[in-house]
């Protein structure tokens, strides 16, 4: 188990962070390996993360069990599910702050057109049924791929769920249900990698009391904010989550 100081420093807001995001405020719980690797190598800070998101997941997925989409779901995982393979198979040859990259840049162009196509007072597509699904199978792909190679897989699933305006509810249930099926995906990854260590574990284990309260915090934030808003919060959200990758991707490039 870490004993460093300074780690728990960074990692017990990180844990709080990754609470807030599984309660609901999708998005913010990225920040969270960047700042337990200020202490730590950033392949510890993922193995650390990963078994503490998993039980939180359980949390969420509870919490909104009755509202989520199937068909999201039916699109999705399968597709994740061969980004994450991907993922684990290209892991030496693909860049990840190429990846953090582009996913930062999509996301804030993203973001931006559809905050401003609401103070346009557009009207809002409600979305028909997909003949060929094919955007949700590529967006899986992407967050399955970017989930594993970089940990960034909430953006592509945002920008292909987002614009169907599902209830503030159901939005969170598909969420929360679709990554805790792609966290547990991770598993057979990280533990082929070795990534599963003694001390990652146990230093987990210390966190996680402060990571099931954090995320009931979330839970309870989330269900007191106005449906109307919500949706704005998560576009502004994304917007900060996409220039931190942006920022984070294009520092590596140039290091």
């Amino acid at each position: 188990m870490l004993t460093d100081p300074f780690f728990y420093a960074v990692a017990i807001p990180a844990v709080i962070l990754l609470g807030l995001a599984k309660g609901g405020f999708a998005g913010i719980g990225v920040i969270a390996v960047p700042l337990m690797a200020l202490a730590v190598s950033p392949v510890l800070a993922a193995s650390i993360t990963l078994p503490i998101l998993i039980v939180q997941d359980v949390v969420s997925v509870w919490a909104f069990r009755r509202t989520w989409d199937k068909r999201v779901l039916a699109i999705m995982l399968p597709s994740a599910a061969g980004g994450i393979l991907l993922g684990y198979l290209l892991a030496a040859f693909v860049d990840p702050g190429a990846v953090e990259l582009a996913v930062g840049a999509i996301s804030i162009v993203f973001a931006v057109m559809r905050l401003w196509a609401e103070r346009a007072a557009a009207p809002v597509r409600t979305g028909k049924p997909e003949r060929l699904p094919w955007r949700g199978v590529l967006a899986g792909v992407a967050a399955g791929f970017t989930s594993q190679i970089a940990h960034a897989g909430g953006p592509p699933f945002q920008i292909y769920v987002l614009p169907k305006n599902l209830p503030r509810d159901v939005f969170i249930g598909t969420s929360a249900i679709f990554f805790a099926v792609v966290n547990w995906m991770k598993v057979p990854a990280y533990w082929a990698l070795g990534q599963f260590t003694r001390e990652a574990l146990t230093t987990a284990a210390v966190l996680l009391p402060l990571a099931i309260v954090s995320t009931y915090a979330g839970v309870w934030l989330v269900r007191r904010v106005p449906a109307a808003r919500f949706y704005r919060i998560i576009y502004l959200l994304l917007i900060a989550v996409g220039s931190k990758l942006a920022w984070d991707g294009a520092a590596s490039l140039l290091a």
